[in-house]
């Protein structure tokens, strides 16, 4: 498979990492991937952003700026450790109610016990489905986060329509995931990092380096901004619009269902 980006015509579908398999198999696949990261979520995202994910995911919630008020839902996707979940709530005073998708069961496990450690049990609920076919009513949430997890995702067009259905008129979608980087001396250095340092690092740490040289081709093959942005708004969202992090690293895109 090519190592060129997909774009708003897809590629993803059918992409794991810079492998070819069949739009049946990648679920399975990528599943397996995060079985075997869950219990080092944390360490792999240190590894993939030098621990910049923290403040990216903090500005990410100040942007949300969840309401200090009882009764305001949250549907945080492919969030099961509990990352952005947590951060929503306490920024909320602990008045927010967030409930937290995964279709890893492993990742759900990590993010349950956390958050009884955190007390925000009363808070969050875990969920295991799938972000293509989410079990929940029409226009349910005020908000839908997702974060570093819309690129494992096999048909991101139909998570997308899927995140304009549930959430409510008004509601705001927000997606934060590694990205193209737009400096030219930054993008060779990241490049280097990413598929000569990581995988290695990986294998060091965690005895297993496959899994991220799966992730770190994952986000080479990834949309970049304008195009993930135009399928955002093809998916029926308004006011989109993306901020840049550590150099188009990452992306934060923001769009409202008005």
């Amino acid at each position: 498979m090519s190592e060129q980006r997909t774009t708003v015509a897809g590629g993803m579908e059918t992409s794991y990492g810079f492998k070819s398999v069949g739009q049946d198999e990648k679920q399975g696949l990528v599943n397996e991937v995060f079985h075997r990261v869950a219990g080092r979520y944390d360490l792999m995202n240190d590894l993939m952003s030098a621990g910049l994910h923290r403040l990216w995911k903090d500005a990410m919630v100040a942007w949300l700026n969840p309401p200090k008020r009882p009764g305001w839902r949250v549907l945080d996707v492919a969030g099961g450790t509990g990352d952005i979940s947590f951060r929503i709530v306490e920024a909320s005073n602990r008045q927010a109610h967030a409930t937290v998708l995964d279709i890893n069961g492993s990742m759900l496990a990590v993010g349950k016990e956390r958050a009884e450690k955190r007390g925000l049990s009363a808070n969050t609920e875990f969920v295991e489905a799938n972000a293509e076919e989410l079990p929940f009513p029409d226009e349910t949430f005020d908000a839908y986060t997702i974060a570093f997890g819309i690129r494992n995702v096999p048909r991101i067009d139909k998570a997308l329509s899927e995140a304009y259905r549930v959430l409510k008129p008004g509601g705001r979608f927000l997606c934060l995931e590694f990205s193209e980087v737009e400096m030219p001396i930054l993008d060779k250095v990241y490049e280097s990092w990413s598929f000569n340092a990581i995988p290695r690092i990986g294998q060091l740490v965690t005895g297993d380096g496959e899994p991220y040289s799966y992730l770190v081709e994952s986000i080479r093959k990834f949309p970049n901004q304008s195009n993930f942005a135009a399928m955002i708004s093809r998916a029926g969202f308004d006011r989109v619009s993306y901020r840049n992090y550590s150099g188009g690293i990452a992306a934060l895109h923001s769009g409202w269902k008005l």
